[in-house]
């Protein structure tokens, strides 16, 4: 076998370690890739940036049409009435949004002092108590006397003792009727809107339901209303 000289295996030596040339072309192509996943999170982060800015400005216009379509005015206006009696304060909380309509108009009465020494013209033992156009006496005591049997109807709780109403009756400019229930009523929304109830001065509402009355359920000594002062808190 022939012997391998050993100026051979060094230069074989040397051929093996030297460093391996990388084509212009398979630089180009790294730099290429590169460059177009560069760009493509630009792109990304322009695509998402712009979304997040067109959503914020998309929930800014909603906010905008929803405040144009609300009124500012209804959150401003009193949500009780302190009725002050000639036998004490009644406290009542008002139904803004449940009654908006009779709501607006029982204020726009209390602004002009319509209720200011208005009597209680009717006084119904555990049923109602009535303040109101003296035109109209004989509501409260029809109600009696047309009223369906207490016992085939529900009751809800819109139905309890100690909730203020008007009657379904229309009403003018000049008449607002004042109806507080002083126990519950069954079919009280044939008879009343309700536009709110009794928090504070119950007993007071039963102190007037105590007094006494003639055969038409009139009370025999005049209690009325002083004024209503109207409150946003209490």
């Amino acid at each position: 076998m022939a012997r391998i000289k050993p100026q051979t295996l060094l230069l074989q030596s040397k051929k093996k370690k030297g460093p391996t040339r990388i084509s212009v072309t398979t630089i180009l192509m790294c730099n290429l890739v590169v460059v177009l996943i560069v760009l493509s999170l630009v792109s990304t982060y322009r695509h998402w940036s712009q979304r997040s800015r067109n959503q914020a400005e998309n929930e800014s216009s909603m906010t905008e049409d929803i405040d144009a379509f609300i009124d500012p005015k209804k959150f401003d206006l009193p949500g009780y009435a302190i009725i002050n009696t000639s036998k004490g304060l009644i406290t009542v909380e008002l139904y803004k949004e449940g009654s908006p309509e009779t709501v607006d108009k029982f204020l726009d009465f209390c602004q002009k002092g319509h209720f200011k020494g208005m009597h209680f013209h009717h006084v119904i033992k555990n049923y109602v108590i009535q303040g109101g156009d003296f035109q109209r006496l004989g509501a409260a005591e029809d109600w009696t006397l047309k009223g369906k049997p207490h016992n085939q109807l529900a009751i809800s709780p819109k139905h309890e003792a100690f909730m203020i109403g008007t009657s379904k009756a229309k009403h003018d400019n000049k008449g607002f009727d004042l109806f507080i229930t002083t126990a519950p009523i069954p079919d009280l929304n044939d008879k009343l809107i309700v536009f709110g109830r009794v928090i504070k001065g119950e007993d007071v509402v039963q102190e007037i339901e105590e007094v006494d009355t003639d055969e038409h359920y009139q009370p025999k000594s005049p209690i009325g209303i002083i004024n209503v002062t109207l409150k946003h808190e209490i």
